[in-house]
């Protein structure tokens, strides 16, 4: 595992020129720290949706460098965040944290929509819950359009339907905590993974727009 991480730093390292050539000039000023970040997430944050590694541009600031501290403590559990992030000091993951928070997303196209009963069990789930086994709807948390609200709830929206699923496995077998209250781990518990996936899907097809838009349509 020493050796895999070890490589992708190495390819971070030995990409991050070419990727900031052809970067806007707005991606150039990313501290050096981004240099691993860069490799899997991308020059402008908008991660790999096909190797499920998350949309880390425009998340709150806070809520990104306790997700930094929540990989090198444990509290998180990912081989290769936490290979990441162990080596980072404080000052270093606020640098990071303030970085992907300012950069503005970029318009990409939404998953494809799921079709008959997963796009509806995806969209009763986010929008309305299944009250009847105590799981709340996405948007009761996440907001609105589920584009997020505050420090502890991130935007759902332009991150990928694997990286959701995983997410939500992740917080119902316990290698993710740190959420408040525990709640996502209560709802993660509650949710099959027929649902797991509905609700990811759903999510993974709707556009990144501005919360008034979302609210506006529903």
């Amino acid at each position: 595992m020493h050796q895999i991480i070890s490589m992708r730093r190495a390819l971070a390292t030995a990409t991050l020129g070419a990727l900031f050539w052809a970067a806007p000039a707005s991606w150039a000023a990313a501290p050096p720290e981004a240099a691993s970040c860069i490799a899997c997430h991308g020059a402008d944050g908008m991660g790999n949706a096909a190797a499920g590694y998350p949309r880390l541009a425009g998340l709150p600031q806070q809520y990104l460098a306790d997700q930094l501290h929540a990989f090198a403590s444990g509290k998180r559990n990912n081989a290769i965040m936490s290979g990441m992030a162990r080596p980072l000091s404080a000052a270093q993951i606020t640098t990071l944290a303030a970085y992907y928070a300012k950069l503005k997303p970029s318009s990409t196209k939404p998953a494809p929509m799921p079709t008959g009963a997963v796009a509806a069990e995806g969209e009763r789930l986010a929008l309305r819950g299944d009250w009847e086994k105590g799981i709340p709807a996405c948007i009761r948390c996440h907001g609105p359009g589920a584009v997020g609200v505050g420090e502890n709830f991130p935007g759902l929206v332009g991150q990928s339907a694997a990286y959701i699923e995983a997410q939500i496995k992740a917080w119902k077998d316990g290698s993710r905590s740190g959420d408040p209250l525990g709640m996502m781990h209560t709802v993660a518990l509650r949710m099959t993974d027929a649902q797991t996936q509905a609700v990811a899907q759903w999510l993974a097809a709707q556009p990144l727009i501005p919360a008034q838009s979302a609210s506006a349509s529903h």
